[in-house]
């Protein structure tokens, strides 16, 4: 793709790497077939490419973004399929993350929108808040049916209609002893909303671990990984919690020392592998960061790399397994985790479409509802349809939107290799 971009943009280094991935685009439109948002509402705008031509337009023009390129952008999963299917290698991810920071300064979104956006932004990153506001949520569901029907409301009606009817109780961060002689040590993401939705996935990563000879700790100070004001275009935000974990890690590395940084929510993994890229430019913080990169792995990933003994428990049991878009497109991890399934004993089957989104994406089943029930209930659909008896995702996001609308239980990966390997049956089997 041609650009005209001047040598002063040019001085601006995110224009710059936003001017690189431009030209890799050769127009070939192999994104189109795989976008879930192109595949639901057929409108080239709503495509990867259709965006992409989008945030040209704007970025080369030097403009403020107007309500039809914020409309379009505010459609996208940041699924990251497009860059699964692309050919050229066009880090969609890079390009449409800084187009939303470029959002955030130069829109003036309205009122409603903005408060909505801003309550997200200062509730889901902190665990204390979060398990608070989903206490108010069980006396504001009655209100959701009326919500529903005003459409600069609907938001809150998402947000209503997905809270959970009970939490599990609050518990402390999960760190777990392993027997000497110690075959690893690594710190495990305790994370924002996982942390208060589903607490046992971590407990279940720790106990595991544990069995298998890895210490298993809590770094002093981490906190989210910044993925969810990230995926807002709140910039500053995102790199402040990053810095903030990336000095927590660096303390524990520089201390104790870690084999890697475990995480059991893709959507941060995939977040947190980019720290690198993200904090390139401050000088303090850009070696630190591509270490802590370089550590990240999803547990799924790390689990691959050790040499486990023979399940403890085999269960004949079928699987649907549900690859979050953040595990295949953002972290390219395909094959791990249906192979532990299977030498853990379980039968694994694989849904139609599973390259389609769930339509959790984030923030995304509140501020685009609509799009992301009907990416839902598709989804749901197509995993049903594998009859099997369970449903096994590496995401809490994807775990609480196909658990909305599926009558199939749905737990995380790890609880079931906890289970084969020793550990407690999942509470909801």
């Amino acid at each position: 793709m041609q650009t005209t971009f001047t040598a002063e943009q040019l001085e601006d280094p995110h224009v710059a790497e936003s001017e690189k991935i431009l030209r890799n685009c050769v127009h070939c439109g192999f994104c189109t077939a795989t976008c879930p948002t192109y595949v639901t509402l057929g409108n080239e705008l709503d495509s990867p490419r259709g965006r992409i031509y989008l945030i040209k337009d704007m970025l080369e023009n030097n403009r403020p973004a107007d309500k039809e390129i914020v409309t379009h952008i505010d459609r996208c999963l940041s699924c990251l399929a497009c860059m699964t299917t692309c050919p050229s290698g066009v880090n969609y991810m890079h390009l449409v993350d800084h187009a939303r920071a470029h959002i955030e300064r130069t829109y003036h979104r309205p009122m409603i929108d903005r408060l909505i956006r801003s309550a997200l932004a200062a509730v889901l990153p902190y665990p204390e808040r979060f398990r608070a506001a989903l206490g108010l949520a069980k006396l504001g569901r009655p209100l959701a049916p009326l919500l529903d029907k005003i459409r600069p409301l609907k938001p809150l009606a998402a947000m209503l209609k997905l809270a959970p009817h009970s939490l599990p109780p609050a518990a402390p961060t999960a760190t777990a002893v392993a027997p000497l002689p110690l075959k690893g040590r690594v710190a495990v993401l305790a994370g924002c909303a996982q942390s208060v939705l589903d607490p046992e996935i971590n407990a279940a990563t720790g106990r595991l671990l544990a069995r298998l000879g890895i210490e298993t700790v809590a770094a002093p100070g981490e906190g989210c990984c910044g993925a969810l004001v990230h995926h807002l275009g709140r910039e500053d935000a995102a790199l402040e919690m990053a810095r903030r974990n990336v000095d927590a890690w660096t303390r524990e590395i520089e201390t104790n020392g870690l084999d890697a940084i475990v995480i059991t929510a893709s959507g941060c993994g995939t977040t947190i592998k980019d720290y690198g890229f993200m904090l390139r430019l401050d000088p303090a913080y850009s070696e630190k960061a591509k270490r802590v990169s370089q550590l990240a792995r999803d547990v799924t990933e790390y689990l691959a790399d050790l040499d486990l003994p023979e399940p403890m428990h085999r269960e004949a049991m079928e699987v649907a397994y549900h690859s979050a878009c953040s595990m295949q497109h953002g972290q390219k991890i395909t094959r791990q985790p249906k192979a532990l399934l299977r030498a853990a004993g379980f039968t694994v089957r694989e849904p139609r479409e599973g390259h389609l989104c769930c339509g959790s994406a984030g923030t995304y089943n509140i501020l685009q509802p609509e799009i992301s029930a009907r990416l839902r209930d598709r989804k749901v659909r197509n995993i049903e349809a594998t009859r099997a008896a369970v449903i096994a995702t590496g995401n809490i996001g994807c775990m609480t939107q196909i658990g909305s609308a599926s009558k199939m239980p749905v737990v995380h990966t790890v609880q079931l290799l906890d289970w084969a390997y020793g550990g407690p049956k999942p509470a909801n089997l």
